[in-house]
């Protein structure tokens, strides 16, 4: 596909009342013979305490990388994080910041399905969002501590697919850990990937790749 992606920078309100910063990459037009898979993707960032971003590796990599394959893709930074207004929250607060984004994204573009893919953190905080308008999950490196066991049990049996990638030598949920925490889970994928750190340093394609197939299949 022809690499002429459009980026937009956009504000995100919360219900709480916070505007956070955030970006919204459009396709360009498909090459020949390629026609687009359309969709639109929220990405949430890697924890913030911990310099977690928008910017951060995986995140960057999928807004650079989804827009390629036809994807809208919008990145946000958490509150208190960059420019965005408001302090930390936990992991609870920022399901709030999820949904803004969610609308920001669904006001922004027609394409559908809208995924949510969070990575690491943000794997777990959008395991905390239930909106109707998801047509499904993907979390990348998921922890699976940073919210109330209750918030993974309903998702979990949320009758949406669910896609779990996992780094084979994951420092937080190695795949064994991740596969029995889930084993309950409904229309849910797990997906290894060789090599891979937490970090995914070199197999970034790799998760995009996943990401990309899984929306094209919804």
């Amino acid at each position: 596909m022809a690499d002429d992606t459009e980026i937009r920078s956009l504000t995100c309100t919360t219900s709480d009342g916070l505007s956070l910063e955030a970006e919204l990459a459009l396709p360009g037009e498909p090459a020949e013979g390629h026609p687009p898979v359309t969709g639109s993707v929220v990405l949430a960032h890697p924890h913030p305490l911990h310099g977690g971003s928008m910017t951060s590796l995986v995140t960057g990599e999928l807004f650079r990388a989804l827009p390629r394959s036809g994807l809208a893709a919008l990145r946000f930074n958490f509150r208190g994080v960059g420019a965005s207004e408001g302090e930390h929250g936990h992991g609870e607060a920022e399901a709030l910041d999820v949904v803004a984004a969610i609308d920001a994204l669904a006001a922004a573009t027609p394409l559908r399905p809208l995924v949510v893919c969070g990575w690491s953190f943000g794997a777990d905080v959008s395991l905390g969002v239930t909106d109707e308008r998801l047509a499904g999950w993907v979390v990348i490196a998921p922890p699976l501590r940073f919210r109330p066991a209750a918030d993974y049990d309903v998702v979990g049996h949320d009758p949406r697919p669910k896609l779990i990638i996992v780094p084979e030598h994951d420092e937080f949920r190695s795949p064994a850990s991740a596969a029995e925490a889930t084993a309950d889970w409904v229309n849910t994928t797990l997906e290894v990937v060789p090599g891979a750190d937490h970090f995914l340093v070199g197999r970034t394609d790799k998760a995009a790749r996943l990401v990309i197939d899984f929306i094209a299949s919804l």
